[in-house]
């Protein structure tokens, strides 16, 4: 007989044990299936690592696809540590790469040290404000903030689409014949490219150094100030929070925006450290905001472990790109990187439960059988 239990107490051992294994079990599970479709297991994870992490220009690359994971990971884990479900981190970053690229368009002749600042702050406001909305449907109207944050996220793809190909947006280049015809973004001026500043023969993008922050200060915020402790609360029990007096709905409003805050900064990044222009088929494309609620799940909520599975996941995605060919079809790269995944996840079960194998009991004697005295 199998039962799973839930355990009482986590044993800290376990946070490290049970990854490791769950890596182990994937990687065995991927070699079996490179196994069966004729490629040899050992060398195509030298492969893997190398191109996501040892080769020339590898660590670089995989901090360019790190650093949107980071912020829309953190956004993910700033909600679900108080059991408010943003699944609207997609939309909120798309949100962030409009007013990110809008004020930079505005701002157009100003230096950096002003032209930066403002990209900055743009899509941290326009990323609240649009998590905002179904912050304040769930706190007020009890709405399901799954469902709403969801939807939104077509939203602000439909409207990051129309500005773009649908419309003389302010966003829209109508500058040239050719931009007419092919719809495309106005670029951003030079003095909008935020630096990058190299490291240990990396180059570290800014965007990735203001999600490092993010972290610090989201970690601070959840274990030293009072905000963060009537967060947790309310994640343990609304209804104790509501007894012990905490204003439930300011704070699901609070958080849901301070969520989609860091999605919409990850929006900001995209378009101030790599595309320079708000680009709709490429932004929706990456589905960075689905990827950061994996991300967070895997990090288990904790702001600086997400900074280290973003980056693992980073380069996972970078070398798996560097493998597709005719002899390593892409569906395959799919497969180990969903195995990969799947295992981490599956993992997390035997963290908060236990698995007993044992005999089932002996039926109890029926009551004609047992003496009475």
């Amino acid at each position: 007989m199998i039962r799973i239990e839930r355990r009482l107490t986590e044993a800290r051992w376990l946070v490290v044990a049970v990854p490791l294994g769950s890596l182990l079990g994937a990687a065995i599970l991927s070699s079996i299936i490179l196994f069966l479709t004729g490629h040899d297991p050992l060398a195509t994870w030298a492969r893997l690592l190398d191109r996501g992490f040892f080769a020339s220009g590898a660590m670089s690359a995989t901090l360019v696809t790190a650093t949107p994971l980071l912020l829309t990971g953190l956004a993910a884990a700033a909600a679900f540590r108080m059991q408010t479900w943003n699944i609207g981190a997609e939309g909120q970053l798309y949100l962030g790469a409009i007013g990110a690229s809008g004020i930079g368009i505005a701002l157009r002749g100003q230096p950096a040290l002003v032209i930066i600042p403002a990209m900055v702050i743009a899509g941290l406001a326009t990323g609240a404000a649009w998590a905002a909305i179904p912050g304040v449907l769930r706190a007020y109207t009890r709405t399901n903030e799954i469902i709403t944050s969801l939807m939104l996220n077509y939203v602000a793809g439909l409207l990051m689409t129309y500005l773009i190909f649908d419309s003389h947006s302010f966003w829209r280049d109508l500058s040239s014949f050719t931009a007419r015809v092919f719809p495309q973004g106005k670029y951003l001026s030079e003095a909008a490219s935020w630096p990058s500043f190299p490291i240990g023969g990396a180059v570290i993008p800014l965007g990735l150094l203001l999600g490092v922050v993010a972290a610090a200060v989201l970690w601070l915020v959840y274990t030293a100030t009072r905000f963060g402790f009537e967060a947790r609360v309310i994640g343990d029990s609304r209804a104790a929070a509501h007894y012990a007096g905490i204003r439930t709905r300011r704070k699901i409003v609070a958080v849901m925006a301070l969520s989609g805050a860091l999605a919409g900064l990850g929006g900001a990044s995209e378009i101030g450290d790599f595309r320079h222009v708000l680009d709709p088929r490429g932004l929706q494309q990456a589905s960075f905001g689905y990827a950061g609620i994996v991300v967070a799940a895997l990090a288990r909520l904790n702001p600086f472990a997400v900074i280290v599975v973003a980056i693992l996941l980073g380069g996972l995605s970078n070398a798996g790109f560097s493998l597709q060919g005719a002899t390593f079809p892409a569906g395959l790269v799919g497969t180990l990187q969903g195995l990969i995944l799947f295992c981490a996840l599956a993992g997390e079960l035997l963290v908060h439960y236990r698995v007993r194998i044992g005999r089932p009991g002996r039926k109890a004697p029926p009551l004609s059988q047992v003496g009475v005295a």
